[in-house]
């Protein structure tokens, strides 16, 4: 299970890690390529194929077997790898991102749909925690890798670094990975899942070339959004009388839903539109190198980290969120009021300090959105709704780069002809030859080339200033929500500590209970729950008496005194409740391991269902008279796995 679960880690690795390392190899990149006016497209390319082909990973590893789907999304990801390495133009790259980025949707989803295969319930919630602390660890490590193979070897290695590590992932996979079979059939939303992506496609196209390379009200752009309006309308209807719509258009009568998606889209919009662009700022402006630019984004990357688990935290503690979201988007707004303010003078410690202000800020609102959707939706959307969020999460980072990228370019080519008006420049060297590959700068006279620097710092700068009243929209909106007091099972998922992904994950409702259920299920407090179980079952028997009996009837048999040592309990507690237990007699004791009698698996039947009922009741109104099977399994599973757990050993007497 170790090999397969590694592999699964380093694929997902892979895929999050593409999201994050380009970024610091951009400016190289177009330098050697050429094509600034086409930058923003790299990253979009990625990140529009990644989320638009999410739902149909989902399903289609629902229906034919996640193994063989996961080998298949490595090989294409693979692929665009190898292509994007040897790209020789900027088009070129671009189209091999976007079939790598539909390998590296298919990674992301897939890797965390086999952990609910591979894993029991109980066990969900550490192993999901695996894999968010890898999206946390690309988030730091993808800027500093990116900046060192530009440096030290080509930009061309930030793309093949990725085939020897996926090689590694395949062989893996294709000889560990036993899962089983899937379960059941679904029917799989083809033609939704194909018009979102046209639509969001040919605005994201809109977005990003109308008024530079298509005028507006050129025959292009109409015809792109006379397309992206067909699309839309079509998949109104579609949705509508789909089986298993990709997204049913019943959650948007939910107010929670419709309002967290937009801030959900705001978000992504500031914060990829944001990170594109600085380490452009910091190179071309500041003349650092691409390794240091990725330290240098270090403190945003961190400020991130630590507000997105810390008020996964507090939520945890005190049950109120709608705080975070409406101080999130007001700091973000901040933060980018003082990106806008970064120019050529300005000190590391104010960059650093900046930047770690902007992370705070989306740190704040990413992982409560999930939880206040997953709150206020019944169980049969808490998959989809939660996948919904982020999806539109991943569609306004796609947007928020085209957009801001169009801005920039519009921008700097205006600053560029006024800076360079009459000036001496060198053979060659041209506004438009400065707006497609920075390199120029370096031949400009000294005063000439202080005044392209001060037009690109500008440019970039302004792009920030830009985002801010989209993020001013966004706090609006958090004023909007409705502060419903949270389920138990939902404040367990705000407490996985899993940093949010950028892109969205497909999950069932079953398996998000599962994930939520199973750190929960573990953290209820060892003494207290089991001298509750215990009360309720009419066993009047001591907290770890109750423990070591469930224990025992899982196993068949248990020797106490070195369950003891293993788990951490106290010698006296543990000799404590095998003395009450072999008194009583529920169990008996042959030699040095405890067998339960046939009084004590009654009791241990008694106190299961009591374990059960303890966690029914962290489900609130979804464990109602008309619950659905698979949720009276789930509970079922998880309380016979977690009771006698090693997790909910009572420690102390």
């Amino acid at each position: 299970m170790w090999l397969s679960l590694g592999a699964l880690l380093l694929g997902l690795f892979l895929a999050a890690l593409d999201q994050t390392i380009v970024a610091t190899a951009l400016p190289t990149i177009v330098s050697d390529l050429g094509g600034l006016n086409h930058l923003s497209w790299v990253v979009t390319a990625y990140l529009l194929a990644s989320t638009a082909g999410t739902p149909l990973w989902g399903k289609l590893g629902d229906q034919w077997g996640r193994k063989r789907l996961f080998q298949v999304a490595i090989l294409i990801f693979l692929a665009g790898s190898a292509l994007c390495g040897l790209a020789r133009n900027m088009p070129e790259l671009i189209g091999f991102r976007f079939l790598q980025g539909l390998g590296g949707g298919g990674l992301i989803v897939l890797s965390m749909a086999i952990v609910g295969d591979l894993v029991p319930p109980r066990s969900r919630g550490r192993y999901q925690g695996l894999f968010g602390a890898v999206f946390g660890a690309t988030s730091v490590l993808g800027p500093v890798l990116g900046g060192l193979f530009t440096d030290h070897l080509s930009w061309r290695w930030v793309f093949y670094v990725n085939l020897p590590v996926g090689a590694v992932a395949l062989a893996v996979i294709a000889t560990a990975l036993h899962i089983p079979a899937p379960r059941r059939r679904h029917r799989i939303d083809y033609a939704g899942t194909v018009l979102i992506a046209a639509v969001a496609a040919a605005l994201v196209v809109i977005a990003s070339l109308g008024g530079t390379t298509w005028a507006w009200g050129s025959w292009q752009i109409a015809a792109l959004a006379v397309l992206a309006a067909a699309c839309l309308g079509a998949f109104v209807l579609v949705e509508r009388r789909a089986a298993e719509p990709v997204l049913p258009l019943g959650l948007f009568a939910v107010r929670t839903f419709s309002v967290c998606c937009g801030i959900a889209f705001v978000v992504g919009f500031a914060m990829f539109g944001a990170m594109t662009y600085l380490p452009t700022f910091l190179q071309v402006v500041h003349g650092i190198s691409p390794t240091l630019s990725g330290v240098h984004l270090l403190p945003m990357v961190l400020g991130l980290l630590l507000t997105s688990t810390l008020s996964g935290q507090l939520i945890s503690r005190t049950g109120r969120w709608k705080l975070y979201p409406v101080a999130g988007t007001a700091v973000t707004a901040l933060g980018l009021l003082l990106l806008h303010r970064l120019d050529a003078r300005s000190g590391d410690a104010e960059m650093s300090l900046t930047f770690a202000v902007f992370g705070l800020g989306i740190g704040l609102v990413l992982q409560v959105l999930v939880l206040a959707v997953q709150n206020a939706v019944g169980y049969a959307n808490l998959g989809v709704a939660t996948s919904g969020v982020t999806f539109f999460r991943s569609i306004g980072a796609a947007f928020g780069v085209a957009v801001l990228g169009t801005a920039f370019t519009g921008r700097l080519e205006d600053l560029l002809r006024d800076a360079l008006r009459g000036a001496p420049l060198p053979p060659g060297v041209t506004p438009d030859s400065l707006l497609h590959d920075p390199r120029g700068i370096g031949e400009l006279p000294g005063a000439v080339r202080e005044r392209v620097l001060g037009s690109y710092s500008t440019a970039i700068t302004d792009v920030f200033l830009y985002a801010v009243p989209v993020v001013v929209l966004a706090h609006l909106l958090a004023w909007a929500l409705r502060e419903d007091p949270l389920r138990g099972s939902v404040r367990g998922a705000a407490d996985v500590g899993e940093a949010v992904p950028p892109t969205p994950v497909a999950r069932s409702s079953c398996e998000e209970c599962a994930r939520a259920l199973s750190v929960l299920g573990t953290r209820a407090g060892r003494r207290d729950l089991y001298a509750r179980i215990g009360s309720e079952a009419g066993a009047d028997l001591l907290p770890a008496a109750s423990w070591l009996l469930l224990r025992a009837c899982r196993d068949g048999a248990v020797d106490p005194e070195p369950l003891a040592a293993r788990v951490g309990v106290e010698p006296a507690v543990i000799e404590a409740a095998t003395r009450q237990l072999t008194e009583r007699g529920l169990v008996e004791r042959p030699g040095r391991a405890l067998s339960p009698t046939a009084p004590g698996r009654e009791v241990a039947a008694r106190l299961a269902a009591a374990r059960e009922n303890a966690l029914a009741e962290l489900l609130g109104d979804w464990w109602g008279p008309d619950r659905p099977r698979d949720l009276a399994e789930l509970v079922h599973t998880l309380g016979a796995e977690l009771g006698g757990s090693t997790a909910e050993a009572p420690r102390r007497p």
